[in-house]
């Protein structure tokens, strides 16, 4: 659905709300006057025009909120995590039922090399190599709306490993370079085993090299998860009938394209558009991906293999792997696609409110910068919708051996997600599934 970000009468109403944010998440913040600029903060990248940098955000000739400004993001020492915590633990009672931890990543190019991070490298959401950023959001989400709760950013090699460039970027000595996925990876572990957040299923993109490490990560702390895949990752199935034994190895692709005869229609509608749309599912339980000298090992719970038509499609061009194995297709390609969701807000909401706009070069700004834009993106979504705190009990998923109650994965629905079968035109397949 297309959303206002930030009308015109709401500006007084979203200032409220900041100031109840504030003594929200901001308690951890020791001093009354760092508070005070959170808030003046916040404010600016919620008003601000254009580039939400703290010179646009002090205003001209206010060269006195500008270095005090300044100070607050890239120098005050205070910790950004509780604030984050805060902010998913309140999102959490205060969200309509939220469904999955989507991880976005996100790629903020620039011009120089002094930016915390930057580098010339591969980007696989652009296809090419850039002099960027690369960072990732994990988002706390429903079908109606995505927050971002906690972040990382990626530091290459150099950052790490040239001691004074290191120093002068303040990073700490506990970081380490690692890939994105890695990072996000870390950071949902964390925040699975200190956050006291209810457990959700983890919706991610993962490369063909960096899935068996990802699955034997949250396979170890139960943590459910939907990695899309790519339809060249090779899986290791089981034989069907006795003149079939297993195990075989092919392509996610190929394996998919097999099961043909066993696709189920689903009808759903796109997130932020009114018109429906028509996908093909089917499935495929699998052992492991085989990685390259041996195979994962096994995960507690069994894999299951994902795939999806468009309805035009002659071949499958979507591929999931996860270890939610009690739901129907149906809702799992729903979770599939709440990265829809999150991407549609991150345009609408989170890059309006600055989240790529740091110009600093410390490695704690940027971490305040970010902590704070998701502050921002939270009052402006709340705000535009004339949303306020509305404290409900949240629906939990202890781990993937347990199913999530189908109605938290169609709460957008007007009505029951499964309606009765309609009548079979002969040649199609009776299994078919509705969701609006």
């Amino acid at each position: 659905m297309a959303r206002v970000v930030l009308p015109e009468e709401s500006t007084k109403e979203i200032s409220e709300l900041i100031d109840v944010l504030i003594s929200l998440f901001f308690e951890s913040l020791p001093r009354r006057d760092q508070r005070n600029w959170a808030r003046v903060y916040l404010n600016g990248l919620v008003r601000t025009n254009g580039k939400k940098t703290i010179r646009n955000i002090a205003g001209t000739g206010a060269s006195s909120v500008e270095q005090s400004l300044q100070q607050f993001i890239s120098k005050s020492p205070w910790d950004w995590t509780p604030v984050r915590r805060s902010l998913a633990q309140h999102l959490e009672r205060t969200a309509q039922r939220p469904l999955a931890w989507v991880v976005q990543p996100m790629v903020i190019e620039k011009a120089g090399d002094r930016s915390v991070g930057v580098g010339r490298q591969f980007v696989p959401q652009l296809g090419r190599t850039a002099n960027c950023q690369q960072a990732s959001g994990i988002w706390l989400t429903s079908s109606d709306a995505g927050f971002p709760v906690e972040w990382t950013l990626t530091l290459p090699g150099p950052w790490t490993a040239e001691l004074l460039r290191r120093r002068r970027a303040g990073i700490p000595d506990t970081a380490r370079s690692l890939t994105p996925a890695q990072d996000a990876v870390h950071a949902v572990q964390r925040m699975a085993a200190t956050w006291q957040l209810q457990r959700r299923p983890v919706v991610m993109e993962v490369s063909n090299s960096e899935l068996p490490q990802c699955i034997e990560s949250f396979s170890m702390q139960d943590i459910p998860f939907v990695f899309k895949v790519d339809g060249t990752l090779p899986v290791s199935f089981g034989g069907a009938g006795r003149h079939k034994p297993g195990p075989h190895t092919a392509p996610a692709r190929e394996l998919i394209d097999s099961l043909r005869s066993q696709r189920r229609v689903v009808e759903w509608t796109r997130h932020g558009r009114a018109e429906g749309a028509v996908t093909l599912l089917t499935s495929a339980a699998i052992f492991a991906t085989p990685g390259e000298d041996r195979l994962v090992p096994a995960p507690p719970t069994p894999l299951l293999l994902v795939g999806a038509w468009t309805e035009a499609a002659l071949l499958p061009s979507e591929f999931w792997i996860t270890n939610i194995g009690d739901r129907p297709l149906a809702q799992l390609f729903l979770l599939a696609k709440l990265t829809d969701r999150v991407a549609l807000d991150f345009t609408e909401v989170c890059e309006p409110a600055g989240i790529r706009d740091f110009e600093g070069r410390s490695f704690r700004g940027w971490h305040h910068h970010a902590t704070l834009a998701s502050v921002a993106h939270a009052a402006m979504l709340l705000g535009a919708r004339g949303r306020g705190p509305h404290p409900s009990p949240p629906e939990p998923y202890p781990g993937p051996a347990r199913p999530v109650p189908t109605r938290t994965v169609a709460a957008h629905a007007a009505g029951p997600p499964t309606l009765p079968p309609r009548p079979v035109i002969p040649g199609q397949s009776p299994r078919r599934e509705y969701i609006r």
